[in-house]
């Protein structure tokens, strides 16, 4: 259980804080989207776009539910939170810190969301899939984070006070 597993929202720094948190503790990191492209041979929005929105999703939770780490920050992407077996196992292997973050925040830093491989269903918004998740993270996660106005610096520190000074 010494995996720090960060979810949430795209764009809420999970990748960008991650790769700073790992360095800071000397752990490894793992980013499960680049796991993902590796075994499919595709990018996000590839696979996507050729097999579709549920066969992505079953690869995404399989991928996940496989991670075998120690000592790792794991960024997960997105929608990770539609796998229950991935996020079961995910809180097996290590501690979810879901960074939340303001729809109105995300708005403003994604931009357009289609480029970033974001998990949409058919005639679903932004704010729709922010709804529908939110829950979810908030369910799967050990701890919530509100990265409301923080940096990735701040969002490392808030993570490390989070898991260290407990």
């Amino acid at each position: 259980m010494n995996n720090i597993v960060l979810v949430g929202m795209p764009g809420a720094g999970k990748s960008t804080a991650g790769v700073i948190l790992a360095k800071v503790l000397g752990y490894q990191f793992i980013d499960s989207d680049l796991l993902i492209q590796k075994r499919e041979k595709s990018l996000l929005h590839e696979i996507i776009a050729t097999k579709g929105l549920d066969a992505f999703i079953e690869i995404e939770n399989q991928v996940n539910a496989s991670v075998e780490a120690e000592e790792s920050v794991i960024a997960t992407g997105g929608s990770v939170i539609y796998g229950k077996e991935a996020m079961e196992h995910l809180r097996e292997i290590g501690t979810v810190v879901y960074i939340k973050l303001s729809y109105e925040t995300l708005t403003n830093r994604l931009g357009n969301i289609k480029q970033r491989g974001v998990v949409l269903k058919k005639g679903q918004d932004l704010k729709g899939l922010y709804e529908e998740r939110c829950p979810l993270y908030e369910k799967y996660s050990h701890h919530i984070l509100d990265a409301e106005g923080m940096d990735a610096e701040g969002l490392v520190q808030a993570i490390c006070n989070l898991m260290f000074t407990n």
